[in-house]
């Protein structure tokens, strides 16, 4: 017999894929991968048998519970589901999926809206952080429609303003977690930086490209994915990640000078494969990497005057602004993070996977 999971298919940001109920998910963490990779239909290249669309932006899962601590309204899991290996990531923080975790909540009934705009503060359990979280509910319902619009989604949308609160190392336990804005590995200068997600930077010309390169270009290009792969598996214990072989972070992140219009440009790998945009808190680390003096981003970007900056990532499908707040005793320091995502809720029912799944539960 099948067993099937309430879920509601989603699109938070430039990813989707299914959101559940914590609750409504195996307690026991083996066999809650188990069933994921069930949901997802992983292993295999065309997740033929589940929700994953054989690409890393869609197949992700969002797990909520109500929040637990003092001041905290919602507890947000992601995951990252492998497509071609049996494995589960929950290392990383996904801040386009995070995009739809208060629309899931209000949905399905476990928080209520707060006027005709909610704002709910979310535990990002992956990493202990916590942002806000605003979307607009006239008429105590989410409202998906609007003006906002977003590089890498058709069409616009309600806008989802997320501030974050306290990213610095979030993962890794420190801004810069070698201690240097420079170290030199296989070669090659890099920036290891955690502002909410693990990040290395390095500057596209010195592995021989101009890093405006199409993502198929470069997923096609097997020499330099060999080299950005060992020195991600170089850097990993001095990030504090230990062995990273079997982990999605750190990504890679390859930066030039930004075209007309940008601050950087940017070309990042998750961690084996180009992305077709830059996730969330990649922008976020990348962003903040550009504006530290020292660094390898800083050596290409540029950056813009004040204490409040709206920074344009470029990647290959568009740009991603972030706003950076600096520290006032500190002008090289950044305080606080925000953006602005779109999301949409795309189907609710049941997903089927084998009932035999839940037996170690």
């Amino acid at each position: 017999m099948q067993r099937p999971i309430p879920c509601l298919f989603m699109r938070g940001g430039t990813s989707r894929g299914p959101f559940f109920r914590a609750a409504d998910l195996p307690a026991d963490i083996a066999t809650r991968d188990r069933v994921l990779l069930a949901v997802m239909g992983s292993p295999d290249a065309r997740q033929i048998d589940g929700l994953g669309g054989t690409d890393p932006l869609t197949s992700k899962v969002g797990i909520v519970s109500p929040g637990t601590a003092p001041g905290v309204d919602l507890e947000f899991l992601f995951a990252q589901v492998s497509i071609k290996e049996a494995r589960v990531d929950t290392t990383p923080n996904c801040g386009n999926m995070l995009a739809a975790v208060v629309p899931f909540a209000i949905e399905t009934g476990m928080v209520k809206a707060r006027g005709a705009v909610t704002t709910l503060r979310v535990l990002m359990k992956n990493t202990d952080g916590r942002c806000d979280v605003e979307v607009q509910t006239p008429a105590g319902q989410v409202e998906y429609t609007g003006d906002a619009r977003i590089d890498g989604v058709p069409g616009t949308a309600a806008p989802v303003n997320i501030t974050f609160l306290d990213t610095a190392g979030s993962v890794c336990g420190a801004l810069f977690p070698t201690g240097n804005r420079i170290d030199r590995v296989n070669g090659i200068d890099v920036t290891c930086i955690d502002n909410g997600m693990p990040v290395v930077i390095m500057n596209a010309t010195d592995l021989d490209i101009s890093g405006y390169e199409s993502r198929d270009v470069l997923n096609a290009n097997a020499p330099l994915k060999a080299r950005i792969e060992a020195i991600r598996l170089a850097v990993g214990p001095a990030m504090k990640l230990g062995d990273v072989a079997s982990k999605v972070v750190p990504k890679m992140c390859l930066v030039a000078a930004p075209k007309p219009g940008g601050h950087i440009s940017t070309r990042t790998f998750i961690p084996h494969d180009c992305h077709a945009a830059v996730g969330v808190l990649g922008a976020v680390t990348v962003a903040t990497a550009a504006v530290t003096p020292g660094t390898v981003a800083h050596a290409v970007a540029q950056v813009p005057a004040g204490m409040r900056k709206s920074f344009s990532v470029q990647h290959p499908s568009g740009e991603f602004t972030v706003v950076l707040e600096m520290d006032a005793r500190n002008p090289d320091e950044v305080v606080r993070a925000s953006l602005l995502r779109t999301a949409r809720l795309i189907m609710r029912g049941e997903v089927l996977v084998p009932g035999d799944l839940w037996r170690n539960d």
